[in-house]
């Protein structure tokens, strides 16, 4: 998880870098003007950017203050994100395939053997099987209670750092409505210091600041497509644990009759 980290926090440092180092030559070609020859001829158009030079471009017009702070939050937000991905989907176990194993385990070598085979598969719901079973030569109760138990720290490793993914999507979209905010104000001090309402006076600030707000809503948008997946998936891997720990409890039963 550290390494994943460190090559997303360099790899917006450099595109964060990119995007200052180009801030003068994106903006020149923006604000391309065309000519008229004749009134016959025709004005020739201007230049259209590409999606990530217009990115570039409104990326830089918003202000290098709280737009890096919104690109911040998404860099970190898809760095827990993708590291939660990688972990669930490591986590997953064919949970009907290893209860068949652990059944003809204990039927052929007993809990030694079922032991054996939780050992050798990955995933919290081995971890679970296994916890039962080493407790199984006392009472059923007993097993039953490390179950729950167990299943309770597998769910917290399962969640772990999720937070931060919740707490990055609201913080994006406020940071943004500062900005606005911050910007509105700008706006109007310029008003006041020239005694005048003119359009070019607001207009600039006015953009700047709604920029801020664009930009954070599309982070928390991203990051919330991320988290909907993440929590469907502990979803998923939660129910698989607690079915596999009923029948796990039913095998244990049956063994002990």
């Amino acid at each position: 998880m550290k390494r994943l980290f460190s090559i997303l926090a360099i790899a917006g440092t450099m595109a964060f870098g990119t995007v200052n180092a180009n801030a003068y030559t994106t903006t020149t070609a923006a604000t391309t003007t065309v000519a008229t020859v004749t009134q016959e001829e025709n004005a020739a158009p201007a230049e259209e950017l590409g999606f990530h030079q217009e990115l570039k471009k409104r990326f830089i017009e918003g202000g290098p203050g709280f737009m890096g702070i919104v690109l911040l939050c998404l860099i970190l937000g898809l760095a827990i994100a993708i590291e939660r991905i990688i972990f669930l989907n490591l986590s997953t176990t064919n949970s009907k395939k290893l209860t068949q194993n652990v059944e003809d385990a204990l039927a052929s070598g007993g809990l030694d053997a079922a032991k054996e085979v939780c050992r050798n598969t990955k995933g919290p719901v081995a971890s679970i099987f296994y916890q039962g079973l080493d407790r199984a030569d006392g009472d059923i109760d007993a097993a039953e209670k490390a179950v729950v138990a167990y299943g309770g720290v597998q769910m917290g490793q399962l969640e772990k750092n999720v937070s931060w993914i919740s707490l990055f999507i609201a913080l994006a979209p406020m940071l943004g409505f500062m900005g606005t905010v911050i910007g509105m104000i700008q706006a109007f001090d310029k008003i006041e210091a020239a005694g005048d309402m003119q359009p070019s006076l607001v207009a600039g600030g006015i953009k700047v600041a709604l920029l801020t707000t664009v930009f954070g809503l599309i982070v928390a948008i991203i990051l919330q497509i991320f988290y909907n997946y993440i929590i469907a998936k502990i979803d998923s891997i939660v129910n698989d644990m607690e079915d596999a720990s009923i029948t796990l409890i039913d095998m244990l039963v049956k063994h002990k009759k």
